[in-house]
């Protein structure tokens, strides 16, 4: 039998059993780890595959010496240090085992909050340092109690259910989880202020992201409730620690629990290891023996399929496509995404449904991967999870039901691409098309239509969209709030319906606004709506 020549090397410490499917597999498998660049540029020179964890930045540099690499495996749920852009670029796949960290992070949520509760860590600090200290250690029942959760992924939903058997109760945000979904999980929905408002005990499980970075920060802790204890086992960054740090010495927090950092490792003067209300551990949400070696299990299979037979699974991008028709479906891909995006910050009630309709070029496309990356770009700052392979799949775990219609016969006049986010409150619409310069292909994509009003902007950057009274005045009311709070305009596009009217105004910034300027607009009476988008 002929010797199987595929190559894998495995850069960080991964779990040895994991790596038996590509042993079994018959291919070459070499583990080093703790190289130097110039070292692993070197040994990546003749492999098909690379098993990373997070150690390892997977740099367009790397990928540049690595001239035979197909498949990038990452033994666990981020790929934050795989460049994936530069690896698709490249043709390269990039896998993740994205649910191997699940169960293994919520129990850590429920340690630390065990924790928090009876003042586990500090009282055994004490009893070491030879002290017998029953009263100073005095702690709370978690039964009875309110478990405010931010995000309900698969990571939240574990908490949720664990949770309820100590017999709390369970407030959640996430706005796209539907009501009838919320009841299945026994617990009740709300908006983000009022979790903050009621819970006794918080815990986030959401992506970072822009949107997201800082979620429990200044403002949130003015809505909570004395003696609220934290917890954060998702990404460091979704609580601001300088903010956390003023209110526990303000008496707003009794205690926080923190498993990961802004920074990390964060600094020895880390002003928050100081405090005894604080617990930390050193990022151990998906350090379990058995997370570990499933992880890498999952990847290690994922990686042999692809490179025996070109299935893909577990895959954050899609090099499945032609050339040709990849080239022909790019810039409607990237103009999708963004929509998204944008409908993603237009909605506050939770998603039902999607629909999508194709006009022109692109309906006589596959136009699948478009809808993927509008799917992925609508539920980016939902689940960590979500890319356009996997889109499909998050919007039916949370209950989107999604349809795509094709206008072939369609005027010059139709968008290429208008969609629909159905909520209990309505329908939001927004439609795009794309401008091309000189008749030839591709073209820069531009939001054409929301909710009725006809509009030509750049879906890029800081964005204010504000709906008023179509009265005089108003234009120059908004430029000078903006300005007055040192806000540059770098472009400002206006649509109507009718004289008289409402009137809807997209202004792109070059800064985001702060929340001062957006409610001093908000304040100004002929203003229905004012609300920023990032793109």
């Amino acid at each position: 039998m002929m010797e199987n020549k595929v190559k894998i090397f495995v850069a960080d410490d991964v779990s040895e059993s994991g790596l038996e499917p590509l042993r079994a597999a018959g291919f070459m498998v070499e583990k080093r780890t703790g190289l130097k660049l110039p070292e692993l540029s070197e040994a990546l020179r003749d492999v098909d595959g690379l098993v990373v964890r997070s150690e390892t930045k997977v740099t367009p540099e790397l990928m540049n010496a690595a001239t035979r690499l197909r498949v990038i495996g990452r033994a666990g749920v981020g790929v934050d240090n795989i460049d994936v852009a530069a690896a698709t670029e490249r043709g390269i796949v990039v896998m993740n085992a994205p649910d191997g960290n699940t169960i293994t992070t919520a129990e850590h949520t429920l340690a630390l909050m065990v924790s928090l509760a009876r003042r586990v860590p500090q009282a055994n600090a004490s009893l070491r340092g030879g002290h017998w200290e029953r009263k100073r250690f005095i702690g709370v029942e978690l039964q009875g109690k309110t478990l405010g959760i931010v995000g309900l992924g698969r990571i939240g939903r574990v908490v949720a259910g664990r949770a309820r058997a100590f017999g709390m109760n369970i407030v959640a945000f996430d706005p796209f989880i539907a009501p009838d979904q919320a009841r299945d999980l026994e617990l009740e929905i709300a908006s983000l202020d009022e979790v903050f408002a009621r819970a006794d005990f918080l815990t986030v499980h959401t992506p970072l992201t822009a949107e997201t970075r800082g979620i429990v920060g200044a403002s949130a802790f003015s809505k909570m409730k004395r003696g609220v204890r934290v917890i954060n086992c998702a990404r460091g960054g979704l609580v601001d620690e300088r903010a956390l740090l003023a209110a526990i010495k303000e008496g707003i927090v009794a205690g926080a629990a923190l498993d990961v950092f802004e920074q990390e490792p964060p600094p020895a003067d880390h002003p928050l290891l100081a405090l005894e209300e604080v617990i930390v551990t050193p990022h151990l949400g998906a350090s379990t023996t058995e997370a570990q070696e499933g992880v890498a299990v999952t990847v290690a299979e994922q990686m042999r399929d692809y490179l025996l037979t070109g299935a893909l699974r577990g895959a954050v991008n899609v090099p499945t496509l032609g050339a040709q028709e990849l080239n022909a479906l790019q810039p409607y891909i990237a103009l999708a995404e963004s929509l998204g995006r944008f409908q993603a910050q237009l909605v506050d009630e939770a998603v039902r449904e999607v629909r999508l309709e194709y006009a022109g070029e692109v309906a006589e496309l596959d136009a699948a991967p478009v809808t993927r990356a509008f799917l992925a770009g609508l539920l980016r700052d939902v689940s960590a999870r979500v890319n356009v392979v996997n889109a499909f799949l998050i919007a039916e775990e949370r209950g989107i039901s999604v349809t795509a219609s094709y206008k072939r016969a369609g005027s010059d006049f139709d968008p290429a691409i208008r969609t629909g986010v159905v909520t209990i409150g309505g329908e939001q619409r927004v439609a795009g098309t794309l401008f091309r310069s000189g008749g030839g292909s591709g073209g820069d994509g531009r939001i054409t239509e929301i909710n009725g009003f006809r509009i030509e902007a750049i879906p890029h950057g800081h964005m204010l969209v504000t709906r008023n009274t179509d009265v005089p005045g108003v234009i120059g009311r908004i430029g000078s709030i903006l300005g007055e709070h040192n806000v540059n305009i770098s472009r400002f596009h206006l649509g109507r319906r009718e004289r008289g009217g409402e009137a809807m105004a997209v202004i792109e910034t070059d800064a985001p606004l702060r929340n001062e300027t957006l409610d001093e607009l908000r304040s100004f009476d002929p203003v229905i709506s004012a609300r920023q988008i990032e793109l």
